[in-house]
């Protein structure tokens, strides 16, 4: 994201921000793994050069991911709903979240790792 956007989603990860932010960048158009901003050296709970911070956007919307530790965890409380073209696109992304770890869940929702 060169110029920050107004409004961003904040998603908080145990550790696994970039790893996340890549999914999404190879599964949905118009999405991208932009600054990882990595720690500059070992501290307490990691070593340097991991990510602490990830910014990416998910079909052109602008998200930060932050490894901030196992204290918050994803729920459906959040969600990306994604309109699609047909029911081949709908398989395509149900597929590819379910299929890297994700859930199977009420009314055509699937929930990722």
């Amino acid at each position: 994201m060169k110029n920050p956007a107004k409004n961003t989603i904040c998603l908080w990860y145990d550790r696994d921000a970039e790893e996340a932010a890549r999914f999404y960048a190879k599964t949905f158009p118009d999405s991208s793994v932009g600054t990882v901003f990595r720690a500059p050296g070992d501290f307490p709970d990691g070593k340097k050069g991991d990510a602490l911070t990830v910014e990416f956007t998910v079909m052109g919307i602008p998200c930060l991911g932050i490894n901030g530790g196992p204290t918050f965890k994803h729920s459906e409380a959040f969600s990306f709903q994604v309109s699609t073209a047909d029911q081949a696109e709908t398989d395509r992304y149900w597929n590819a979240i379910v299929g890297n770890g994700g859930e199977e869940s009420q009314c055509g929702w699937c929930k990722d790792k």
